[in-house]
């Protein structure tokens, strides 16, 4: 699976995510509550991991402080093949600047670092759906324009294997 540089929101704005996932589920529409695991915590990537070294990876992420808790206001959603979903938030260029310095910081580790990640083409995004289909883009659509603006506070980091839903806490916010 991957290994991901995840900020994670609050416990109300967690929740939000959790309620709009909820209610997608409810509609049929696959969402991350039910995704492999059913592990998932709502967050925003910083980077994603194809291979890694974690004792090498938390060396050089640990140090890092980027100022603390970040403020997300999401204004709507993104379609990305496969049928992922996920809002769309609007970002300072502090936060761009952070999601710059953590690939930096992991470039020296030999990690493989997702293309989608790389300097210039990261996408924010808070991941939604996962499979949905078609059809259900209507459906998407709708939920999500009646849940935004949608302002979610970032209060902590972790490491997170997509695969088992571990975590290592990173013990500041990048």
């Amino acid at each position: 699976m991957a290994l991901a540089v995840c900020l994670l929101f609050d416990a109300p704005s967690a929740a939000r995510v959790r309620r709009l996932w909820a209610h997608l589920e409810r509609q049929g529409v696959a969402t991350l509550a039910s995704h492999t695991h059913g592990q998932h915590l709502p967050h925003l990537s910083y980077a994603v991991l194809r291979s890694w070294d974690l004792a090498e990876v938390r060396e050089v992420l640990e140090p890092l402080d980027g100022g603390g808790q970040v403020s997300l206001s999401c204004q709507g959603a993104v379609v990305f093949p496969r049928g992922r979903v996920a809002l769309a938030p609007a970002l300072s260029s502090q936060v761009r600047a952070r999601q710059e310095q953590v690939v930096e910081a992991l470039a020296g580790t030999g990690a493989d670092l997702h293309h989608n990640y790389v300097r210039g083409r990261w996408l924010p995004h808070v991941s939604v759906a996962t499979r949905a289909r078609a059809e259900q883009l209507a459906v998407l659509a709708r939920t999500v324009a009646d849940v935004v603006p949608l302002v979610l506070q970032a209060d902590r980091a972790a490491l997170v294997d997509s695969g088992t839903g571990e975590q290592w806490p990173l013990p500041q916010v990048p």
